[in-house]
C-alpha cells in the first residue's frame, strides 16, 4: 500500500486539508524558514548571536525534517504526534529566544506557528481516531 493510500484510509476530521493544499502551504512556508533559520545560523556562527538562541531553531529543523519519514515512512502516528508537538513547542521557544535580538525574525515565524498549530491539532486528532 502506498503512503497516499494509507493516509487516505485514516479516519480524519472533516476539515482536513487536501494533501495538495498541505503541500502548497509548506511550499509557501519553506522559503521563510530557509531565510530566517539561515540568518540565525549565520549570525550564531559569526558570534553575533549566542548559540543558545540558535538551539531551538536547530531542534525545530531536525524535528520538522523527521516528521514526514515518521508519519509516512514508519506510519507511526503516536511518534508523529510527539514529533509535531516538538515542532510546535520549538517554534514558540525560538520566537521567544530571538525576540530581543532580531524581532523581525520572531514575527516572521507567525505564519509557521499558525500552520503548525493547525497541523498539530490535525495530527493529534488523527492519532486519537486511529
Amino acid at each position: 500500500m502506498t503512503w497516499i493510500e494509507w493516509y487516505n484510509g485514516l479516519d480524519k476530521p472533516s476539515w482536513t486539508p487536501a494533501p495538495a493544499t498541505i503541500g502548497l502551504i509548506w511550499q509557501l512556508l519553506y522559503p521563510v524558514i530557509i531565510v530566517t533559520f539561515g540568518f540565525v545560523f549565520v549570525q550564531a556562527s559569526r558570534k553575533r548571536l549566542p548559540w543558545i538562541v540558535a538551539l531551538p531553531f536547530a531542534i525545530n529543523l531536525v524535528a520538522n525534517l523527521c516528521f514526514t519519514p515518521i508519519q509516512f515512512g514508519l506510519r507511526n502516528l503516536p511518534l508523529a504526534a510527539v514529533d509535531i508537538l516538538i515542532v510546535w513547542t520549538t517554534i514558540l521557544w525560538m520566537m521567544f529566544a530571538i525576540w530581543k535580538h532580531y524581532r523581525l525574525i520572531a514575527v516572521a515565524q507567525i505564519p509557521y506557528l499558525i500552520w503548525v498549530s493547525i497541523a498539530t491539532t490535525l495530527q493529534l486528532m488523527i492519532t486519537w481516531n486511529n
